[in-house]
Parts: C-alpha cells; sequence; structure tokens
C-alpha cells in the first residue's frame, strides 16, 4: 500500500481487506502524511513495514505514535528479506532511483509509491507500485497483493 494521505476511511478499509486476505506483512510506501493515522495500524494483524513518503507533515510525531503500537519506520529505503525474496522498498519521489533499482539485479522486487500510478511491471525484477489507498488523484483507492512463492502481484481495488 502507498500514498494513505490521511484518508482514515480508506485506511481502515485496506486493513480490513489485509486482514480479511490473512497477509503475513504490509508494506506501506510512504505519504501517510500525519500522526492522526498511525493509530489506524494497531488494528492491521499483519506486520507493517513502513517507509517515509515526501509528504509526512511531523515524522517526529508519526514516529512517536507509530512507536505506541509497536511499528519503527525504516527511513527512506529499506531492503527487506521477506520468504527469502529480497526487496527493495521505497517511496520512489526519484524516478531515476527506482529504474536503477529495478535495472541492478540485485533484487527481486521493487515495492515503490509516489506517484499514484497503480502498476506491475514484469522482468527479473517485480515492479509493484500499489497506486493510492487515499484515491485523490486517479479516483480508484487501490493496494496491490503479492505472492513471494510465485512472485506474481495483482493490483486490487479497495
Amino acid at each position: 500500500m502507498s500514498d494513505t494521505h490521511d484518508r482514515l476511511d480508506a485506511i481502515e478499509a485496506a486493513i480490513d481487506f489485509f486482514n480479511r486476505q490473512g497477509v503475513n506483512d504490509v508494506l506501506h510506501a510512504g505519504d501517510l502524511v500525519s500522526p492522526l493515522a498511525a493509530p489506524k495500524f494497531s488494528k492491521l494483524k499483519a506486520k507493517l513495514h513502513y517507509v517515509w513518503g515526501n509528504n509526512e507533515g511531523d515524522r517526529e510525531f508519526i514516529r512517536v505514535r507509530f512507536g505506541e503500537i509497536g511499528i519503527a519506520p525504516l527511513g527512506d529505503f529499506a531492503v527487506l528479506d521477506l520468504d527469502g525474496k529480497k526487496i527493495a522498498f521505497l517511496h520512489g519521489t526519484h524516478e531515476h532511483i527506482v529504474d536503477s533499482l529495478v535495472k541492478c539485479g540485485l533484487f527481486d522486487a521493487v515495492v515503490r509509491g509516489h506517484n499514484h500510478k497503480a502498476e506491475i511491471i514484469e522482468g527479473k525484477t517485480l515492479l509493484v507500485n500499489p497506486g493510492e489507498v487515499c484515491g485523490y488523484l486517479s479516483g480508484r483507492r487501490t493496494v496491490a497483493l503479492l505472492d513471494l512463492d510465485k512472485m506474481y502481484a495483482e493490483i486490487v481495488e479497495l
């Protein structure tokens, strides 16, 4: 998931969806925006991995609010090892960095956000952009499901 932009009802819908799906890990590729949204993630049954976006208004207070529910933001960029797959994880503000991560051949997948464009690009490295949970720019509230065993991803509209 990415780009929730304080849309609390959409965050709740995404959390409900992930809980119903029984996912183990949820990756949020940034732009939560304000601390008021962080407590909503207390209902998430999966482990939340979070990287900063470019629109976080108060990172320190977001860190505090996430900390109250046992979540520690990972910074601007993270490399995750999930089920033996190496995933580059970032907001994706700079397209040339995203492109370089996809092309370098070091990762099984790159998960990014920022441009609110839901897309899956298959290749040696799978690129996953879940789009926007908020639905503000596209009119669609979307997340992505990634099956690490099959290295297959799909966009799901909430």
